[in-house]
């Protein structure tokens, strides 16, 4: 599966929407990585992640979410992420309550975790 990301900016209120749609996964994850750093470095007040239309996420693609959060908050701005489905609010939600603690042998066996967790979230909705 494919990403797509949209981007609009709000000057006057110093507000970025970078919107996904799709799968962000080990394929997708550098372009979006590219795409979200050049939205963080023209240092708007807010960055948003719409993720009305995300489908999927990976350790990669959380990876590249954190670091750029990280980036935001270390120059005073914001990021925050909005519309999520249940089973990648259930990704968040889990990472919250695993803060700093590694449980997972790998990252194929995260993703596999992930998989697993995402399917079943989809399953019951």
């Amino acid at each position: 599966m494919n990403l797509t990301t949209t981007v609009s900016v709000d000057e006057e209120n110093s507000l970025a929407r970078v919107a996904l749609a799709g799968a962000l996964n080990t394929d997708t994850a550098p372009a979006f990585e590219e795409r979200l750093q050049a939205v963080v470095d023209e240092g708007y007040a807010l960055n948003l992640l719409d993720m009305k239309d995300l489908d999927y996420i990976s350790s990669a693609g959380l990876r590249v979410i954190f670091k750029a959060a990280k980036q935001t908050r270390a120059a005073g701005n914001s990021m925050a992420a909005v519309n999520r489905k249940p089973h990648i609010d259930k990704v968040f939600e889990i990472l919250k309550a695993l803060p700093d603690m590694a449980v997972f042998t790998d990252e194929q066996e995260l993703d596999d975790y992930l998989d697993a967790m995402q399917a079943s979230v989809r399953d019951d909705g």
